[in-house]
């Protein structure tokens, strides 16, 4: 049953947004008819990405999903930001959903123009903004019903995604057969298969991305299933499979019978369909739509209230969005300020400025998982921080006081130093203690090479992808900025590919769950081709962004810092603690 909920929720989160929201604007303006090629370029980066999502989702289970697995490997200042813009990520990606509702539900009563004044689109005077009252109360209502909480909005999500792939599948065969009827028109277009390029198709895989959003969701309702460590890999996976079968196979359709150039931007399907003739299909898909849009929108909204919470209880947000109701297990208060502020941004912003926003932050969290694999399988942290309260409810602080102090001899000593020259002392007279002495000074420096490494590879990935798409440089600096990248890039993955993973990774968090494969391989392709992808989202897009993350920063420097749960705490060896959640003052 929850392996049903996690596909669910992933399924049902996902394939709205990308299939009748970004299909018009991508073909349009970046991919044409390499529409598909975008998808599954995304979807590549995408299944990387899922590799290491599952396994931390089933070593270290928690609401806080990127946020918490960058708190644990990486720290808490880099956390912060990769929860700061997992907040823009899901406030926008609901925002963007609910601006394709309205057009598609405008469909149903007739024509473009067809909603009741009260929800129709307006354009403010003396402001070019379009304002969407039917997107911002739709953002309402789902905001209502993700307060009763998860089994309920499940069932609906439930209902919603099998309408939605029986509408799926219906405009895979309807739009095969007329694109056989009418010879695949949309192929015989005079600029080519690429008409902007390979860049053009990679700038629609960045966007595009913004379809794949969803491992947070699954990751993000961890605490809610009752075996994380084998349903979420296999929700996460069997999710990511249909996503980007269906994406591919509509979007090989709905070019083929219509010209890129043609497509309505609103509404790329229901349009295909008419300007066929097929006005009762129209009806049929655009039901569809409003349907997996809906879901799409829970989906959406769901975790960012999770991740709210999990921040506050590490004591950088306020203790307002940690609290949970009672009868609902949700964190109610922090649903409704989020699902107001997405009500707001669906009111205003309209589709082409929220997709490569949201895109923005899913790549960095991708990237960051990525990341932590490679931390906790080379340089896993021996020691996380315990709260006080934290401590008092595990019974460590009387175990920890008294171990605290202690050389392996027995003797209670409290200075680190002091522990150090006997243990170096002793080690002369004894052969076992000099052969474990040595031991432990070669995991040291097998820690640092990796670390070191690990920087390397992270800075020549930076260089590489940056010289790579800097197209407008001259040809000399450009080879230069590559071959700097290489060289930072190839030996630090060869020294990782030489050296051994630190064994303190079995006893980290979970095991017996799910292991990323092809280590370190695997995580640094993935973390190449999302910061490929992140260069390539436009300088718009990171204008606004880096705005948000400015104000982020901010905000913890004022407030987070000096208020973490951080402040106060004891380092306990990892093996004494429970990664699953985030409480107060845990690590997490």
């Amino acid at each position: 049953c929850s392996i049903l909920i996690s596909l669910n929720h992933r399924v049902g989160s996902t394939i709205g947004a990308g299939v009748y929201v970004l299909v018009g604007t991508v073909a349009r303006e970046h991919a044409g008819p390499a529409l598909a090629v975008s998808f599954l370029i995304a979807g590549i980066a995408a299944a990387l990405s899922a590799f290491c999502y599952a396994e931390l989702a089933s070593r270290c289970p928690s609401a806080g999903s990127a946020y918490h697995y960058s708190y644990i490997c990486i720290g808490e200042g880099v956390a912060w930001l990769i929860g700061w813009s997992l907040v823009l990520e899901y406030t926008l990606g609901g925002s963007a959903v609910a601006r394709g509702i309205s057009p598609n539900l405008a469909l149903c009563f007739g024509g473009p123009d067809s909603l009741p004044w009260i929800l129709a689109r307006h354009q403010l005077p003396w402001f070019d903004v379009i304002v969407d009252p039917c997107a911002a109360a739709l953002v309402l209502a789902v905001t209502a019903l993700l307060c009763l909480g998860i089994k309920e909005s499940s069932f609906v999500q439930a209902i919603v995604t099998i309408m939605n792939a029986c509408v799926m599948l219906f405009v895979i065969i309807a739009g095969c057969y007329i694109g056989f009827q009418i010879g695949w028109e949309g192929y015989k277009v005079t600029d080519g298969y690429f008409p902007y390029g390979v860049n053009g198709v990679l700038a629609g895989s960045a966007t595009v991305f913004f379809a794949y959003i969803g491992f947070d969701t699954v990751a993000s309702t961890a605490e809610e299933v009752k075996n994380p460590q084998r349903d979420l890999p296999l929700g996460i996976g069997a999710a990511l499979s249909i996503c980007c079968l269906l994406y591919m196979m509509v979007a090989v359709v709905i070019v083929g019978i219509v010209p890129y150039f043609a497509m309505d931007p609103d509404t790329p399907i229901s349009s295909a369909f008419a300007k066929h003739g097929m006005q009762w299909a129209m009806y049929v898909v655009t039901s569809g739509a409003v349907l997996a849009l809906c879901s799409t929108l829970m989906g959406s909204l769901l975790p960012q209230p999770r991740i709210l919470m999990t921040m506050a209880r590490d004591g950088l947000l306020p203790s307002f969005f940690s609290d949970v109701n009672k009868h609902t297990q949700v964190p109610v208060k922090g649903t409704i300020v989020a699902g107001i502020c997405a009500a707001a941004l669906a009111f205003f912003m309209d589709v082409s400025q929220l997709a490569g926003m949201v895109s923005v932050g899913t790549l960095l969290a991708f990237t960051i998982v990525a990341v932590s694999i490679l931390i906790l399988r080379y340089v896993p942290p021996e020691e996380v921080p315990l709260s006080s309260s934290r401590r008092e409810s595990m019974g460590l602080n009387q175990e920890y006081d008294e171990e605290k102090g202690r050389d392996p001899l027995g003797d209670d000593i409290c200075d680190t130093s002091q522990i150090k020259d006997l243990i170096a002392t002793e080690a002369m007279k004894d052969p076992l203690l000099e052969k474990q002495h040595k031991g432990k000074m070669d995991e040291m420096k097998r820690r640092k090479i990796a670390a070191f490494s690990i920087g390397s590879v992270c800075l020549g990935v930076l260089v590489l992808t940056a010289s790579a798409s800097a197209t407008w440089l001259p040809f000399l600096p450009l080879c230069i900025g590559c071959i700097v990248g290489g060289v930072l890039l190839i030996p630090g993955l060869v020294v990782l590919c030489c050296i051994d993973q630190d064994d303190g990774r079995h006893s980290f968090g979970h095991s017996g769950g799910f292991m990323c494969p092809f280590v370190p391989f695997l995580p640094v392709v993935c973390i190449l081709i999302n910061t490929y992808l992140l260069i390539n989202l436009g300088g718009d897009a990171w204008i606004r962004v880096g705005i948000w993350l400015l104000i982020g920063v901010l905000v913890y420097i004022f407030y987070g810092r000096t208020r973490s749960s951080l402040v106060d705490v004891v380092y306990v060896p990892v093996a004494k603690t429970d990664l699953r959640r985030s409480s107060s003052g845990f690590m997490s």
